[in-house]
């Protein structure tokens, strides 16, 4: 329990009641009330300067996110106010569909597009053939028609992705004349005009308010794969004189397989711009391609450092902090490049490294420091010579490709090694 000052005390209860009583009586004398004012004003400062330092921080990392918020949020007011004004019957499936068609970039939103409009042209026409020649006249004639239509459209759609929405479009045309007394025909036609423009709406909002490039998401993903490569790269060769468990191994590998995997599906989205040519950008494949030859280099260094070499190797092989250091400030400096869109940092200090590195290994080989270590240790010391080696190979092929993606009129030529 906190104790009150004998000032405090003192005081008479009116003044005590109306807290006229200077605060430098609770925390001593040796602070003015001036001095105070002036602790509290600059904590406040600096704590609305982090607050601003962070908000800005994570406005940008989900810039993307906040943009798809507005995007939705546009696409199902205005499809739900159109459809209302055209005087379509069910206004629901305008929304729906400009919900869905509404993706996080263009390149998805285009394809969510052509699947949901195809599988929707599709099973509205499968959908109103059954209803015609089966009829609705009974509850038995009902139910077989819904067998007949859904079947073998679950079956397509099981064997191709971008159709799954036809068995639901089957089965609502045949559904809704059940509840609107209307024909097959007209259930279907009304089934696709909604459709069409609730895919519309979705994919102008995508094109003009807040538009979201996956070729910009793309370059995202991949400095942050590059980011990982770096820091796996310093985790591994720091291994190979202490050694590293298989979980942590593991761990290491899976994050940089993660990176990769959503590399791959921003990167396919890319492309569908490239092939619409909404993008100029350059090929994602060559860039993807890359980093997957990186990864392999890593894999192969990481089953060396499972165990640590013998001290006599290790004794020999002190370039190989500095090559670890060259080449995690290249990954990183080219994830930077690639964001900036400027040409890549020069491969001289990764080169310098790894050429320091083969004259050690060239010295081991001569001094016949392998020929008296076990089989195992010799397979993993080589296979770390053959890493870095394919390694060297992979950074030439990686400075290109940033060097490509740099897009600098009258410098591409000049990019440097």
């Amino acid at each position: 329990m906190t104790r009150l000052p004998d000032e405090w005390r003192r005081a008479p209860p009116a003044v005590r009641l109306t807290g006229r009583l200077s605060i430098t009586s609770w925390i001593g004398p040796w602070y003015t009330s001036e001095q105070l004012a002036d602790g509290l004003r600059e904590r406040a400062l600096t704590r609305l300067a982090q607050l601003w330092i962070g908000s800005s921080a994570w406005l940008r990392l989900h810039k993307a996110r906040l943009g798809l918020l507005f995007r939705v949020t546009a696409s199902a007011l205005l499809s739900f106010e159109l459809a209302h004004w055209l005087g379509l019957l069910m206004p629901l499936w305008a929304v729906l569909t400009a919900i869905i068609v509404t993706q996080l970039n263009v390149g998805r939103s285009l394809k969510a597009s052509l699947d949901y409009l195809g599988g929707t042209i599709g099973g509205a026409i499968y959908g109103a053939a059954v209803g015609v020649l089966v009829g609705g006249g009974s509850e038995v004639a009902l139910l077989t028609g819904l067998a007949i239509a859904v079947g073998p459209l679950a079956l397509i759609a099981a064997m191709r992705q971008s159709l799954t929405a036809a068995p639901i479009t089957a089965a609502i045309v045949l559904l809704v004349p059940a509840l609107t007394h209307a024909s097959p025909i007209a259930a279907a036609a009304d089934r696709m005009l909604e459709v069409a423009l609730g895919a519309v709406i979705g994919l102008t909002i995508s094109f003009v308010l807040f538009p979201s490039s996956a070729h910009r998401l793309a370059i995202e993903a991949a400095a942050r794969t590059l980011d990982r490569l770096a820091h796996a790269l310093g985790e591994l060769m720091g291994s190979l004189k202490g050694g590293l468990e298989l979980g942590a191994l593991h761990r290491i590998q899976d994050g940089i397989g993660e990176a990769l995997t959503e590399l791959n599906v921003v990167g396919a989205e890319a492309e569908r711009e490239r092939a619409a040519r909404i993008s100029s950008a350059p090929d994602t494949g060559l860039l993807l391609r890359t980093l997957l030859r990186l990864r392999h280099d890593l894999v192969i260094i990481g089953r060396a450092a499972v165990s640590p070499l013998p001290e006599d190797l290790q004794a020999r092989l002190d370039p190989l902090t500095q090559v670890a250091a060259a080449i995690g400030d290249f990954l990183r400096a080219s994830g930077a490049a690639l964001l900036a869109r400027r040409l890549p940092p020069r491969l001289d200090g990764v080169e310098s490294a790894l050429d320091s590195y083969a004259a050690a290994i060239d010295t081991i080989r001569h001094d016949g420091l392998t020929r008296c270590q076990p089989s195992e240790v010799t397979e993993r010391f080589f296979a770390l010579c053959f890493a870095l080696e394919q390694m060297r190979h992979n950074l030439g092929d990686l400075h290109r490709c940033v060097a490509e993606w740099a897009q600098l009129p009258g410098q591409m030529s000049h990019a440097t090694s």
